[in-house]
């Protein structure tokens, strides 16, 4: 009983830390998409965006993440043996790919506190394109996660489908940020 109270904790704060994440970098879309407006307008939309990122960081993105490490972390002292599987392996490793991510939006949240007004150099599409990162690092997860065994034994099946989604959605972005521009 213990381990699933863990457990869904666990999934409750994975929830809370990805929905986080998910807005913070859509929040430095908007905050790039004000480049070209004039003053005053600019200045007032980015300083509300500075305000919402460092506050999303702060009160939900963090202590959510440190949480979800916390009762993951106490999952695996519960059943140890979940090293011992390739599939919860795999899992580390997409979670360390999950951890550079959030450096990545880390770096951002500072470079938006020491921008003073100034703009993000990361190119629009490019921020576009990062917001689906944490989809995809999310996709990764939960497939391994629930087809555990399978995703090893045909985990090529699995990887070129992953790729046909990746492509898809990178694809979406492009073409709706050109429409957008249009």
């Amino acid at each position: 009983m213990t381990y699933l109270i863990i457990k869904a904790l666990h999934i409750i704060f994975m929830v809370s830390y990805f929905a986080g994440i998910f807005y913070l970098v859509r929040i430095f879309v908007y905050y790039k998409d004000t480049d070209g407006f004039a003053e005053p307008k600019k200045s007032v939309l980015r300083e509300q965006y500075v305000f919402m990122a460092r506050r999303l960081w702060n009160i939900i993105t963090v202590p959510a993440g440190v949480l979800m490490a916390v009762f993951g972390t106490m999952m695996i002292v519960l059943n140890i043996g979940l090293l011992d599987t390739a599939w919860f392996r795999l899992k580390l490793a997409f979670l360390v790919g999950l951890g550079f991510y959030h450096y990545w939006c880390w770096q951002k949240v500072l470079q938006l506190r020491d921008l003073q007004g100034e703009g993000i150099a990361t190119k629009n599409i490019a921020l576009r394109q990062a917001n689906e990162i944490a989809t995809f690092i999310l996709f990764l997860v939960v497939f391994t996660v629930i087809l555990k065994y399978q995703v090893i034994q045909n985990g090529w099946q699995l990887l070129t489908g992953f790729i046909g989604i990746v492509v898809a959605i990178m694809l979406t972005v492009k073409l709706v940020n050109k429409r957008r521009k249009s």
